[in-house]
């Protein structure tokens, strides 16, 4: 059974750039916002405007991009080796539970159980990946539970440090060269020539962490305008744009 949450829950991270809502052609909305995974007939946009308080992401050498996962977010907690709680966001799960529910969610914690991703104690969190999950871009045949450290260690793109960080320049990376690494190095080992797009990246600046500053920011290629702009028409969308600023809190 599921119950409320025993561990922390996860903290919200914003995006670089300031967000804004544009709305988006109602007839086109109705036949593919589903698929474009829209509930409502608009889309909430980074314009290119730096989110107060993120200039971190811009101008410290010490900050890098790691893949973001298309998961599920899932935290454990464990002690001398057992497993005392798992929570998917805010949802605390009965880990004996194994005849109902989210069976596939501990299939993927025992999973990284038994490649030596989980510690023998402390609360961890990481992406819960699998075929469940978010339509499995990876295509995995099985779930696996994927630490955010060992996503720092392994995910980071290394070449986000030889280009100038701004709008544009991240833009053009995110649409057309933006791969996931964790399938590339999936597919390097499964002999196949493949590729597919990452969902977006997580900037860590660990330095910032142990200064207990902000220190994570999150962008998605879902937030650019092109990808939804090939299939369905954006009202008055300008990269620049508005000058009043809407409340950051609401964006997921």
């Amino acid at each position: 059974m599921e119950e409320g949450p025993l561990l922390s829950d996860f903290p919200k991270i914003h995006c670089p750039f300031i967000r804004q809502t544009f709305g988006v052609d109602r007839g086109q909305w109705k036949k593919l916002g589903a698929r474009l995974k829209l509930r409502k007939p608009e889309v909430y946009l980074a314009v290119d405007r730096v989110n107060p308080g993120y200039e971190w992401v811009f101008d410290d050498p010490d900050t890098i991009a790691v893949e973001k996962l298309d998961g599920t977010n899932v935290k454990i907690l464990t002690e001398g080796g057992r497993l005392l709680a798992v929570q998917n966001r805010k949802n605390a799960l009965d880990p004996l539970q194994v005849i109902k529910g989210k069976t596939f969610i501990m299939e993927g914690v025992f999973m990284s159980i038994g490649k030596g991703l989980v510690k023998a104690d402390g609360e961890q969190a990481g992406e819960l990946i699998g075929p469940k999950v978010q339509g499995n871009p990876y295509k995995l045949d099985l779930h696996e539970w994927y630490p955010f450290e060992k996503a720092i260690a392994h995910l980071a793109y290394r070449s986000f440090h030889e280009h100038e960080r701004n709008f544009d320049n991240w833009s053009s990376w995110f649409k057309d060269w933006l791969h996931s690494r964790y399938f590339t190095k999936r597919a390097s080992k499964l002999g196949l020539d493949e590729k597919v797009f990452a969902e977006g990246v997580v900037f860590y600046n660990l330095k910032r962490k142990a200064e207990g500053k902000t220190y994570m920011a999150k962008l998605r290629r879902d937030m650019f305008d092109w990808y939804y702009s090939d299939s369905i028409a954006i009202v008055d969308y300008g990269k620049q744009g508005r000058d009043e600023i809407e409340d950051q809190e609401q964006f997921d």
